[in-house]
Order: structure tokens, then C-alpha cells, then sequence
């Protein structure tokens, strides 16, 4: 036990790298603020205008769908950093990720939003129709909020995997917890580092997936109860 807490929970290496890890960490957490807004925003886009478009659209939409929800994200990335300067395009290392996050994670908001707005009746757009109310107006202030109610457990369940999919930015050497966590290493000669990164990557996480976890056992206990 002695030589395994020594190797993998040794606190004179953590003492020695933790300010590089809280480095990391806000790196981490910067991503995830930039990247979760933007492929929310665009997915909700895309699946609105799905719902506004005509057939040749919607088909459109669906391709596109399935076809950002397909392209690992990793190959997406290093097609991004390493591929587009060759077409004259140079983007630093923080913003190919957060355009590699957002273009993967707009095809998975994308359908969960598209499949909530399929769930609201037909009727309703026509009863706001019958109103007065102008498309968006309806979208806006009728359909999205029961959209919201309904998607919301998947919703926040994939914003879970977005922030532990920002883990990626090591692949362009850019210094999240987790590139921080294999620098330290190599500085200490010892896998402390990593330890404490998983167990960081741990608390922070741990209460969302908890009440991610709660939302879908509610939302499964509602739709047997009607």
C-alpha cells in the first residue's frame, strides 16, 4: 500500500505541481464556458430551422445531423489545427478546439432539440397561427419553453460529455488538466499528477452527473405515469 500511495498519491509530488494543475483546470473550465453556449446556440439552430424548412431542407438538416454526430472529434481537430493552414487559414490552439467542439457537439444538440421540438403537437403552432401570432413568436414564446421542459435531461446530460471531451486540447498542446497533469508528470517522474487530475475531473463533475442522473429517473418516472 506504502508503494503504491508513494507512486500514485504522493504528497510531496502533488505540493510540487498543483499550481500547474490549477492552471489546467481554469483552462478547462474556460473551454467549457465558450465551447457549451456556442454548440447550444447552433444546435438550437439547426434544429430550428429544420423545423421551418421544407423537405430539401429537412433532409439537409438530417445529413448534417448525421454527419457531425459521426466525425470523431479528435480527427475533426487535427484536420482543423494541422490541415487548414495549407488553405491559408491559421487558427491558434484554443480556438481549433472550441471550433472542433462546437462543430461535433452542434450535431448532438442539434437532434436533441430537433427531437423535442417533433414532440410538441402540430396543433399548437396551428392555434397560434389562428391567433395572430407570427412564426417566431410562437417558436419563441409557446413552443421553445415546453421544448426546453422536455429536452432538458439529455440537454444537460451531454453538456457533462462536452466538458469531459475539452480533454482533446492535448492533442494540440494546449495546457488543459489534463496536458498539465502529463507535464507535471514528467517533471516529478511519478503519476501523481494524473491521479489528482482524474480526481479533480471527479469533484467537479460528480454533483452534475448526480443531478443529471436525478432529471432522467424524473423524466422516466413521468412519461410511465402518463
Amino acid at each position: 500500500m506504502d508503494l503504491f500511495l508513494q507512486n500514485f498519491a504522493s504528497p510531496a509530488s502533488f505540493l510540487q505541481i498543483y499550481p500547474l494543475l490549477l492552471q489546467g483546470l481554469e483552462l478547462t473550465v474556460l473551454l467549457a464556458l465558450v465551447t457549451l453556449p456556442l454548440s447550444i446556440m447552433t444546435g438550437l439552430a439547426v434544429a430550428i430551422l429544420y423545423s421551418f424548412g421544407g423537405s430539401l431542407t429537412r433532409r439537409v438538416v438530417i445529413v448534417l445531423i448525421d454527419l457531425l454526430r459521426s466525425f470523431p472529434v479528435i480527427v475533426l481537430l487535427i484536420l482543423i489545427f494541422y490541415s487548414l493552414p495549407f488553405f491559408g487559414i491559421t487558427l491558434g490552439n484554443f480556438t481549433a478546439v472550441v471550433v472542433a467542439l462546437v462543430i461535433n457537439n452542434t450535431g448532438y444538440f442539434g437532434e436533441i432539440f430537433r427531437a423535442g421540438l417533433q414532440s410538441i403537437n402540430r396543433g399548437q403552432h396551428e392555434a397560434a397561427a389562428a391567433l395572430g401570432l407570427h412564426r417566431g413568436h410562437t417558436m419563441m414564446l409557446i413552443i421553445l419553453p415546453q421544448v426546453l421542459r422536455k429536452v432538458l435531461a439529455p440537454l444537460a446530460s451531454n453538456s457533462l460529455e462536452l466538458v469531459k471531451t475539452t480533454s482533446i486540447a492535448s492533442m494540440v498542446a494546449l495546457p488543459e488538466l489534463l496536458r498539465s497533469a502529463r507535464v507535471a508528470q514528467e517533471q516529478t517522474y511519478n503519476p501523481t499528477p494524473l491521479t489528482a487530475a482524474a480526481v479533480i475531473f471527479f469533484i467537479m463533475l460528480w454533483p452534475f452527473s448526480h443531478w443529471v442522473s436525478r432529471m432522467e429517473r424524473r423524466a422516466i418516472i413521468g412519461r410511465n405515469h402518463r
